[in-house]
């Protein structure tokens, strides 16, 4: 028995296994002539795979391009188009991913690029800027923790990942409320529609 993984990879597997055989045995034809007649058959049963492409422009073409690269380029026949030769293909650098070294996580690393920029920020609006942050920061924490947290762990969360730069007292920033930062007011919109519409049915049966 002969498994899959021990047969030869196909390259272009859309055509299927048996394609590919019938183009390697057109390989093994020595007479020009004969191999020429194979070939002609094979981008006929290839064309027969995909009769909804057969009004696609330059469908022929696509065909005998495929047919030289699942030959290698090696096949020794006279082709009706241009076909492009065998090229190089060369594997790109791998491109470096970013390695966080972010201590929490669930702020963000957008929350981590702002609180660089405030360190370094000395303008008249800091403490509002550091404020807006925090607020940030609660909110992030709330969502991905899921459970209440107070002022005071947000705003000793935010001078541990400044590495000690941003300097203010827990008086000059004022968090808003948990609830207050997870209110959607497009959601509370819909309720109260959904509720209204509720209630009017209702009183509408009782009539």
């Amino acid at each position: 028995m002969e498994y899959y993984t021990e047969k030869s990879k196909l390259i272009l597997t859309e055509y299927g296994r048996n394609i590919q055989q019938m183009v390697e045995y057109a390989m093994t034809i020595e007479d020009r002539a004969e191999r020429q007649r194979c070939v002609n058959t094979i981008i006929n049963v290839m064309g027969n795979l995909f009769p909804h492409l057969r009004d696609v422009n330059d469908f022929k073409h696509k065909l005998w391009d495929h047919l030289a690269m699942m030959s290698n380029y090696q096949l020794d026949i006279d082709y009706p188009y241009d076909v492009p030769k065998a090229r190089e293909h060369t594997v790109p650098d791998k491109l470096p991913y970013p390695s966080p070294t972010l201590r929490n996580r669930h702020y963000g690393r957008f929350l981590q690029q702002f609180i660089n920029v405030a360190s370094a920020y000395e303008g008249p609006d800091k403490i509002r800027f550091i404020t807006i942050i925090a607020n940030q920061a609660k909110k992030s924490y709330l969502l991905w923790n899921g459970e209440s947290v107070s002022d005071k762990k947000i705003l000793d969360d935010l001078r541990e990942l400044s590495g000690g730069k941003l300097q203010f007292s827990d008086d000059e920033i004022k968090l808003r409320d948990s609830r207050e930062l997870l209110y959607s007011p497009q959601k509370n919109k819909n309720y109260t529609k959904q509720k209204s519409r509720s209630n009017y049915n209702y009183k509408y049966k009782q009539q």
